[in-house]
């Protein structure tokens, strides 16, 4: 395939999609991912669609937001993975708010197994994923409906978490940098997150590697604020995103890496090429938090309370 023809038919599945990852672009035009990498650039210069980590956007910058059908077919086998680890975050007969997303839909599915459980929700989606689970109890807040995510917003959604208390939020994004934290594109939906945060005693972001980095305009969920991150391997081309992973561990927050040695999920080797990750020291103590005291390990230590010590992490960075 000629590059003029690999890059029509990129174009083509971004405005069909509005999101699509590198890899899937590389597997429907049959070559590398450093390839369309240069296709998705070139594509960009020409101001057709914006470049993200591991995908190609339609462009928009801060202010756009792509719809249910499009988020759900960008990076669905991370999501999956992510989904699975963070199902391991919940125990029996705790209360959580889940946010709007296609990730926490992915939760949602996993939690219906979970008996004694208790779920508040904004998102239709994931009280659909849970409204035949057995031994779990679902509270929707009130709201306007937002058609393009099947999220219920508003000073009615809000309202309803006013005086709520519960163990762990578990919330998804448009984009996560260390700099500000979980963002989202929508006013509504970023106040509404904000909400469900201030329920929460731990806050749980699950974003895959390509929100890694990305900026979007309103911030719901400040780093120093988010306890854990649940995300996805990067790609071992993929040096920003494991930038940015350092980033977030170096001010404190707990990472879990969906199949990397060690976190019940995917292999327990190294993909080919690089180097089995290993625990690394963070430089200094999360706000808050007493130096000194004991380590934990971010991708084995999940099932562990929350110690306010210092946390391990896995070292992203390619060795």
């Amino acid at each position: 395939m000629f590059a003029a023809e690999r890059r029509q038919l990129i174009l083509e599945m971004v405005r069909a999609n509005g999101a699509v990852s590198l890899r899937e672009l590389a597997r429907v035009v049959q070559t590398s991912e450093v390839t369309v990498r240069r296709d998705v650039r070139a594509l960009e210069a020409e101001g057709l669609l914006d470049r993200r980590h591991g995908g190609a956007v339609l462009p928009g910058g801060f202010t756009r937001e792509s719809g249910f059908p499009q988020k759900s077919h960008l990076a669905t086998a991370e999501k999956t993975a992510i989904a699975d680890l963070a199902a391991g975050l919940v125990e029996e007969g705790e209360a959580i708010v889940v946010g709007a997303g296609t990730t926490t839909q992915e939760l949602a599915r996993r939690l219906a197994r979970v008996p004694g459980l208790t779920v508040v929700t904004n998102s239709l989606l994931v009280a659909q994923a849970l409204a035949h689970a057995n031994r779990v109890e679902v509270v929707m807040t009130g709201g306007t409906l937002r058609g393009s995510n099947y999220a219920l917003v508003g000073s009615g959604a809000e309202q309803s978490l006013q005086g709520l208390r519960v163990s762990k939020a578990f919330l998804s994004g448009s984009g996560l940098t260390a700099e500000r934290g979980l963002s989202t594109s929508n006013m509504l939906s970023a106040s509404v997150d904000r909400a469900l945060v201030q329920a929460a005693a731990e806050v749980v972001v699950l974003a895959d590697h390509t929100k890694l980095g990305t900026d979007t305009m309103f911030q719901t969920v400040p780093t120093d604020v988010i306890t854990r991150l649940v995300t996805d391997d990067p790609p071992a081309h993929d040096d920003r995103a494991a930038t940015e992973l350092q980033a977030l561990a170096d001010q404190g927050v707990r990472i879990a890496v969906a199949g990397a040695p060690g976190s019940g999920s995917g292999s327990e080797s190294a993909p080919a090429g690089r180097q089995p990750r290993r625990d690394v020291p963070l430089p200094g103590p999360r706000r808050g938090q007493v130096p000194g005291g004991p380590q934990l390990r971010s991708a084995t230590a999940l099932g562990e309370p929350p110690t306010g010590d210092r946390a391990r992490v896995a070292d992203l960075r390619r060795r």
